[in-house]
């Protein structure tokens, strides 16, 4: 092994040292962007966990965006295919010279109001799934960028991004908060029978009945599940609940493979 390759394969290490370690993602994001910085070499890197309204974007140099490159960005991110492979395409490791030549990438609508003011001449950008925010799926977008005067990224680069991607993901989706649960998964068996009987028609007495629990225990049960189901009263309980049981419907001549 060169000693090059080496030197990588030692910056590679440290950056899964301190995932390994990592107990929270407030403390572990610092000190993560030098380390993966480091190990793919750059002049800076953006760390943009979306959607996330408690962990903000960040970068190294700390302010390497101005607010007038942060708003000409989401005007115009969408016509550069190189961020929407990373945004909303797979977020594999790629170059941007893989996808555009120098000239196509300086006649991008963007260019002139984001990237040049930050010296982005040549960049290596990956996404990966990183647990859940407020409900919702995350994705981490990690975008590293060497100026006019360095190189382009290197297979060795790619191969590395390729190789923290997927420790990156496992780590940031252990310290996230986890999935919510599907309403019909949070239900208790209880509050399942008897929502099952309310489908059937019965009244809260015959349920009581039938359960052998009190009406006031039906009362309870029905409270919590309305809770749950996010629904107001007993017909759209019932509703709400034969749609879940049934699950979605098989699909029709318009839809069929």
């Amino acid at each position: 092994m060169s000693a090059a390759a080496e030197a990588g394969l030692r910056r590679i290490l440290s950056v899964v040292d301190l995932l390994i370690d990592a107990v929270d993602e407030d403390t572990l994001v610092p000190a993560l962007l030098p380390l993966l910085l480091g190990a793919l070499p750059g002049d800076s890197i953006i760390w943009s966990p979306r959607p996330d309204p408690v962990h903000p974007l960040r970068t190294l140099p700390d302010d390497l965006l101005s607010q007038d490159v942060l708003d000409a960005f989401d005007r115009g991110w969408w016509c550069d295919s190189f961020v929407r492979h990373t945004r909303i395409g797979s977020g594999t490791p790629l170059r941007r010279s893989a996808l555009q030549t120098p000239g196509e990438f300086h006649a991008l609508p963007v260019y002139a109001d984001v990237y040049r003011p930050f010296g982005a001449e040549r960049q290596l950008a990956m996404s990966f799934p990183a647990g859940y925010a407020a409900g919702a799926p995350r994705r981490v977008s990690v975008v590293v960028s060497r100026d006019r005067s360095g190189s382009d990224f290197s297979d060795a680069d790619v191969a590395a991004a390729h190789l923290l991607r997927t420790r990156l993901s496992r780590v940031l989706g252990r310290l996230a908060p986890p999935a919510p649960a599907p309403a019909r998964d949070l239900v208790t068996r209880r509050e399942s029978a008897v929502l099952g009987l309310l489908a059937d028609g019965l009244t809260n007495q015959q349920i009581a009945h039938r359960l052998e629990i009190s009406p006031r225990t039906v009362d309870k049960h029905l409270e919590h599940a309305y809770a749950k189901l996010k629904v107001a009263g007993r017909v759209a309980a019932a509703n709400a609940w034969l749609m879940r049981e049934a699950g979605p419907p098989p699909p029709g001549p318009d839809h069929a493979a």
